[in-house]
């Protein structure tokens, strides 16, 4: 996905999947020098896609953060307009059904998919791999952490925003996929939302019996 950027705004990358971040740990990230680092964000900040604010921690000396402003608009939403005009014109013109017919189809698409990718995965683990594999494929910019209680499927980008903006059923198809994906073995639950305001979208997969 950072592919998509130029070699000067590869801190856009950074701040999109990490967050708002010091100055320090742009630089870390990027592996150049914090000089070099604070050119970069000094020039996407005069061009708007950046900003930083003071962040005062204690008795410490204040601390700048650097987060996204409209830099999200560097990572690709598909076919937005188009997609919006599509979904309001079946709704408007064959009806909430024939919307929802085209939610379960998209749904059986996608699910079709994962389960294939993942056919081969015995283990929850592997599963979770290998659908955060594909869904990086696709533009969500997905990973996956392990911790003390279970699983986090983690999306740093949502390149169908705009479309799930317009029609939730998108994203409530999105969920069920997950669930029917991973299995009965695991509980899966969608702790981050994009469209509630967090800055990316985020699955909690507990394994059943260890909650």
């Amino acid at each position: 996905m950072n592919n998509i950027l130029q070699e000067n705004e590869r801190a856009l990358w950074v701040l999109k999947t990490m967050g708002p971040q010091p100055l320090t740990v742009v630089a870390e990230a990027l592996n150049i020098t914090v000089e070099g680092a604070r050119f970069q964000l000094l020039k996407l900040s005069n061009e708007g896609w950046v900003e930083a604010t003071t962040v005062r921690k204690g008795r410490g000396r204040p601390q700048q953060i650097w987060s996204l402003t409209k830099g999200k608009c560097r990572f690709p939403d598909s076919h937005a307009e188009l997609t919006v005009r599509l979904i309001n014109s079946i709704r408007d013109t064959l009806g909430p059904e024939a919307l929802q017919a085209v939610i379960d189809n998209s749904k059986k698409v996608g699910l079709d998919k994962y389960l294939q990718a993942t056919s081969h995965e015995n283990t929850l683990e592997g599963k979770i791999n290998k659908l955060a594999e594909t869904r990086d494929a696709e533009g969500y910019m997905a990973t996956w952490e392990k911790d003390e209680e279970g699983y986090m499927l983690i999306e740093n980008h949502c390149p169908i925003c705009v479309a799930a903006e317009a029609c939730q059923g998108f994203c409530s198809a999105e969920l069920e996929t997950f669930r029917e994906v991973i299995g009965e073995g695991a509980e899966v639950k969608r702790v981050d939302h994009l469209l509630s305001g967090a800055r990316r979208c985020a699955y909690r997969i507990s394994p059943k019996g260890e909650q």
